[in-house]
């Protein structure tokens, strides 16, 4: 992952609403959350939920995917992984 993609999903992350609706896709696991369900839990409006999601999908940090009517956002894990990988690798080279 470059440093551009890497500055990207930190910067999306450091949103808290953002934030919170990731920490609410990643507990889901692998089957992912309905969008729904994220609104109810966050209470928030639906135009501003799907700005958000909107932002961490370009992020490459969710997906959607559809199952019928229902939407769902799964967590990119591998690429949360990356992002930790990098931060390790990269910045904490001098460790003590």
């Amino acid at each position: 992952m470059q440093l551009e993609q890497v500055a990207k999903a930190l910067k999306e992350l450091g949103h808290p609403t953002r934030l919170c609706i990731y920490q609410l896709v990643v507990r889901a696991g692998h089957k992912g959350i309905p969008v729904g369900d994220v609104q109810q839990s966050l209470d928030i409006p639906g135009s501003t939920l799907s700005h958000h999601i909107s932002n961490l999908t370009s992020a490459n940090l969710i997906e959607q995917r559809r199952e019928g009517r229902t939407l769902f956002c799964v967590a990119q894990y591998e690429n949360l992984q990356t992002v930790i990988d990098f931060l390790q690798k990269e910045c904490c080279i001098d460790e003590c």
